[in-house]
């Protein structure tokens, strides 16, 4: 079945009617503002290209080979991975526990770590951390941390990361396609922001979202190769990474066969064709009746269920027929799923207003009790 968080939905709908669901289909979670913030340099591309002489992102016997290769024992590979991936440092020249004679070779040899440096920081009132990274080519990419304490103490930290700088996309509402697309992530760009993350809060990272700025599933060969790096050498477990896309042709598909243990989820922002191409320009070239059989395709070939994104913009998607078209369509869809109802976060230059919270709650309780009235 679909799971519900019901102290998410105690804040948007009144306690009692809260108290009166069931834990059926529905999540409403705050939206936070993720505006993109990027570098106007050089021209765009949409290239990404392993840098050869990166060690982040390698795995283990990827840097004993790399040991071996400049004449080391290949436990100096272990040695490099334990350095990157636990201590974290940052620069060949701090690694003390290295010969120097390696450290130079590895110097001569073009080898860096691949970390960049926090251009900016900014912290919200709950805690929330936005993050600008500055990379080599001084361009500017988003990564998010976001604590949650639950109630006997732990925290749980969501990295929510982005897989390109920009984003190609532009969907209607949301502010990385408003400044426009400049090239992807490469995989240990992708990577270096859970570790940004951890070091800030000086906790580990338990959850990664891929939702940051960009279309993973146009830079899927090096989210996938971020993703295995997070999962064997940071170690995040795969069921605690979400994949997030708005709608690519063929690539769900495609991510399907990596047969991974995490989640997908698909930015759906309308339950009808023609209201989605206005939101999401992008979904002429897919249809939703096309998406939403991949995304069961998913499902079935993974085991993992599917999460639906759908962002509230006051009087375009908030109405109750729009509500009873997302149950129907969610209905006949099956078992396996889950949605997030996100309250739109007004932006610079957008015409798009937040709805109040009576037609959030609306909606929420017309998808919850479909059956009642269908």
């Amino acid at each position: 079945m679909i799971a519900t968080s019901m102290s998410l939905l105690q804040h948007v709908c009144s306690v009692p009617i809260a108290r009166a669901m069931r834990p059926r289909s529905v999540t409403v979670i705050s939206s936070r503002n993720l505006s993109a913030t990027t570098s106007s340099s050089s021209t765009p591309s949409r290239a990404s290209q392993v840098d050869p002489h990166v060690l982040l992102g390698m795995s283990e016997p990827e840097l004993q080979q790399v040991a071996i290769d400049l004449g080391q024992q290949s436990y100096r590979g272990k040695q490099l991975h334990h350095l990157i991936y636990q201590r974290k440092v940052k620069e060949i020249q701090d690694f003390s526990q290295l010969p120097l004679v390696f450290r130079n070779d590895l110097q001569e040899a073009g080898w860096k770590v691949g970390r960049s440096p926090i251009f900016q920081t900014v912290t919200a009132a709950d805690g929330t951390v936005k993050l600008l990274i500055r990379l080599e080519d001084n361009r500017l990419i988003e990564t998010v941390g976001i604590p949650v304490e639950d109630e006997k103490g732990s925290m749980r930290l969501t990295a929510c990361i982005s897989s390109q700088v920009g984003c190609p996309l532009r969907c209607s509402f949301c502010a990385t396609g408003k400044g426009g697309f400049s090239r992807n992530l490469q995989r240990h760009e992708i990577v270096e922001q859970v570790l940004a993350i951890e070091e800030i809060f000086k906790h580990r990272v338990t959850n990664v979202v891929f939702m940051g700025m960009g279309e993973p599933m146009l830079n899927l060969k090096s989210v996938l190769e971020a993703h295995r790096c997070l999962n064997k050498d940071v170690q995040i477990g795969q069921r605690m990474i979400t994949i997030s896309t708005v709608g690519v042709p063929n690539t769900i598909k495609k991510l399907a066969s990596h047969k991974l243990q995490s989640t997908l989820a698909l930015s759906l922002h309308a339950p009808n064709q023609k209201l989605r191409e206005t939101i999401v320009p992008s979904a002429k070239s897919y249809p939703l009746e096309a998406i939403m059989k991949d995304c069961k395709e998913y499902f079935l070939e993974t085991s993992r269920r599917v999460s639906f994104e759908y962002t509230l913009l006051a009087e375009v998607n908030d109405r109750v027929e729009h509500a009873k078209e997302l149950a129907e369509l969610l209905h006949q869809w099956g078992r396996g799923h889950h949605v997030n109802l996100i309250p739109f976060n007004p932006i610079q230059g957008s015409d798009y207003k937040r709805p109040y919270k009576k037609a959030v709650c609306t909606l929420v309780i017309n998808t919850l009790f479909f059956p009642c009235w269908q």
